[in-house]
């Protein structure tokens, strides 16, 4: 099991890589870690909001609970009790975040612009504030 102190330090360093990536223009591996980033910010108010020390990180730890086991940004939001106040305050933040794929890491360099990696960054930075 990952711990709750461990998820939230994990996700706010992904999202500090994500930052250096795009300063040193890496793009596509910016927006990529970003998305890891959120990922894991939203597993850690899951277990806060389901009150477990941790998140399930060996098979036998999801034994049954095989749906948490995803990288499904919108599955994870609907597990954390907010979803309602992120998608009616924070829409336009959260809708930049759902273009992330965990399969873009096939994806050739130039498949997001900086723009579009940098919106990814601050929306993040705006989800996990208010985890």
């Amino acid at each position: 099991m990952i711990t709750t102190a461990d998820l939230i330090k994990i996700a706010n360093e992904r999202l500090a890589d994500a930052e250096a990536l795009l300063a040193a223009n890496r793009v596509d591996g910016a927006a990529y870690l970003c998305g890891y980033a959120i990922e894991i910010a939203l597993k850690y108010k899951l277990c806060m909001t389901l009150s477990w020390p941790g998140f399930p990180q060996s098979g036998s730890e999801f034994e049954g609970y095989r749906s948490l086991k995803t990288h499904d940004l919108s599955v994870l939001l609907s597990f954390t009790g907010i979803e309602g106040q992120v998608k009616s305050t924070h829409l336009a933040e959260w809708s930049a975040l759902l273009t992330w794929n965990p399969e873009s890491r096939y994806s050739p360099s130039g498949h997001i612009s900086h723009a579009d990696a940098t919106l990814m960054i601050n929306s993040a930075k705006t989800i996990i504030a208010i985890l």
